[in-house]
C-alpha cells in the first residue's frame, strides 16, 4: 500500500515537518526540480566526496548543469516534506541507511532503477548491500554508496602491559568470540586496574544484534523483538557490566575521550568510519592503534545510497551520474576524502587503498575492513525497526549508566515495544 501525501507525514517519516518546510521555504537559494539543462543533486556533509562531485559537475558539464547542495539540519524530514509537499524536490537525493528502510514502503516517490539498468551492475556491489536498497514488490530506490563493516580498535601497547595477545591478527584469532573478548576483558581489569576493555554496554548490544539475521519486525509484520536472538543480545550486554570490563564514562564526553588517550580506555567496537572520529577525537595517540576483527563475528553500523526522484526530467542522465560517482574508483576516492567505505569490493585492492596508516602504526586496515564487509549477515530491515529497537537501546542504557536492575528494564523494554507496536500496526 502506498501512502499519500497526507499519509506520508502522518506515517512519521517527515518528523518535524512544520519546522522543516519553513527551512525550505525561507531558504529560496535551493533550487527546484530540473528544468532544461538543471540537474539538482542533494546530499549531506561528508555524505560525498567532494573531490568526485566537482569532477562529475566538470564532467557532465556539457549535458546538464548539476546543482550539488548540502542540505544541514534534519536532512530526512526536509526530502520527505518535499516529497509529500511535491516542491522543492531534487532529481538525484541522498538517503541515509538508517532511514532506508522508512523510503522503501514509498517507492513509488522514486523511479526504480532496474528500469535504467541497474541489474546489469549488480555483481559489482556487496550483495547485503544491494539488497537494502530494493523494496518489497521489487523495485530498486537506493544505489549503494558506502557501507560500515565493524572493527574492534585497540592499543596494543596496552593489551601487551596486560597480557593479552595485541598483534592484529593475534588479536583477531585469540579473541574471536564474545566470551573470549570478555575473558580478555576480565584480565585487563585485574592486571591493570582502573583500565576497562569497553567504554559502555550498548556497544556490545548494538554489535550481538547486527550480527544477526534478524531484528525487531519480520517480513510479516511480525514483532519479534521479544524472541531469542534480541534477548541473547541483550544478556550479552548485560555480562559486560556484571564482570566489570565497562567503564561508567558516557562516549563521546571529555572524561571518556581523556580516558581513551591516556590508555584507561583503549579498546572499541566500531564500524570503520570511526578511524576518523579517532584521529579528531584523540589526535595525540597517533600511531598507537591498531584494527583488528571484531569478536562474534562481522556486522555493518550505517552507509547509504542514492536514489532517483520521480520529479527528474532526465533520469536516464541521472543514472548516468549515479553510477560514474559510485563507481569502483571513484568509491575508494571516498573513502580516502570522507571515509566512505567502498561498497565496491573492486576497490578494496586499489593502491590508494592499501597505503599504510601511520595513525594505526602503519597497519594497512583495509585488511580488516575488506574482509569483513563481504562477510555481513543478511537481516531483513522492516521501516519499524528503527522505532521498536528505540526502548531497547534505552533500557539496556539505563542498566549500563544507571545501574537499572537487567529483568525489570527488560519487562519495560518490551511493554513499550508492543505498545508502540500496537500504535503502528505491527502485529504482537
Amino acid at each position: 500500500m502506498r501512502l499519500s501525501r497526507r499519509g506520508l507525514l502522518r506515517a512519521g517519516l517527515a518528523g518535524t515537518a512544520a519546522g522543516a518546510l519553513g527551512g525550505l521555504t525561507a531558504g529560496c537559494a535551493v533550487p527546484t526540480g530540473s528544468t532544461g539543462r538543471n540537474m539538482v543533486l542533494w546530499y549531506w556533509s561528508g555524505g560525498l566526496s567532494d573531490t568526485v562531485v566537482k569532477r562529475a559537475r566538470s564532467r557532465y558539464g556539457d549535458a546538464v548543469d548539476l546543482k550539488a547542495v548540502q542540505i544541514g539540519g534534519y536532512y530526512r524530514s526536509k526530502l520527505i516534506t518535499t516529497l509529500a509537499g511535491r516542491a522543492h524536490i531534487p532529481d538525484i537525493a541522498g538517503l541515509k541507511g538508517e532511514d532506508m528502510a522508512s523510503y522503501l514502503p514509498n517507492a513509488d516517490q522514486f523511479v526504480d532503477l532496474r528500469t535504467l539498468g541497474a541489474e546489469r551492475l549488480r555483481s559489482a556491489y556487496l550483495g547485503w548491500k544491494w539488497d537494502q536498497g530494493i523494496a518489497d514488490d521489487g523495485s530498486m530506490v537506493g544505489f549503494p554508496i558506502d557501507c560500515g563493516p565493524v572493527g574492534h580498535y585497540y592499543m596494543p601497547e596496552v593489551f601487551e602491559r596486560a597480557g593479552l595477545p595485541h598483534e592484529p591478527a593475534d588479536v583477531s584469532r585469540e579473541l574471536d568470540t564474545w566470551e573470549k573478548f570478555f575473558d580478555a576483558g576480565v584480565r585487563m581489569k585485574k592486571r591493570l586496574p582502573g583500565t576497562y576493555l569497553l567504554t559502555d554496554i550498548t556497544s556490545v548490544y548494538s554489535m550481538a544484534v547486527s550480527q544477526g539475521t534478524a531484528n525487531y519486525v519480520d517480513r510479516e509484520r511480525n514483532f519479534i523483538g521479544d524472541q531469542p536472538h534480541i534477548r541473547r543480545a541483550w544478556d550479552r550486554a548485560v555480562d559486560a557490566k556484571r564482570l566489570g570490563i565497562v567503564s561508567k564514562l558516557v562516549s563521546g564526553t571529555p572524561d571518556q575521550l581523556s580516558a581513551t588517550e591516556s590508555g584507561r580506555l583503549p579498546s572499541q567496537l566500531n564500524a570503520s568510519w570511526a578511524t576518523s572520529d579517532i584521529k579528531l577525537g584523540v589526535p595525540k595517540t597517533k600511531g598507537r592503534w591498531r584494527v583488528a576483527s571484531c569478536p562474534g563475528g562481522p556486522s555493518n553500523i550505517g552507509g547509504s545510497f542514492l536514489a532517483i526522484t520521480k520529479a527528474c526530467r532526465e533520469p536516464e542522465r541521472a543514472f548516468e551520474i549515479i553510477t560514474w560517482l559510485l563507481d569502483p574508483a571513484n568509491q575508494a576516492q571516498g573513502f580516502v576524502d570522507a571515509g566512505l567505505f567502498p561498497s565496491t569490493p573492486a576497490s578494496y585492492g586499489m593502491a590508494k587503498l592499501r597505503e599504510p596508516d601511520p595513525f594505526f602504526g602503519g597497519q594497512v586496515t583495509m585488511d580488516v575492513f575488506g574482509p569483513a564487509a563481504q562477510r555481513v549477515p543478511i537481516a531483513y530491515n522492516s521501516p519499524f525497526d528503527v522505532a521498536l529497537g528505540q526502548p531497547v537501546k534505552d533500557e539496556i542504557k539505563n542498566v549500563g549508566v544507571l545501574g537499572k536492575d537487567p529483568d525489570t528494564a527488560w519487562r519495560d523494554a518490551m511493554r513499550k515495544c508492543r505498545r508502540i507496536a500496537g500504535h503502528l500496526g505491527v502485529n504482537v
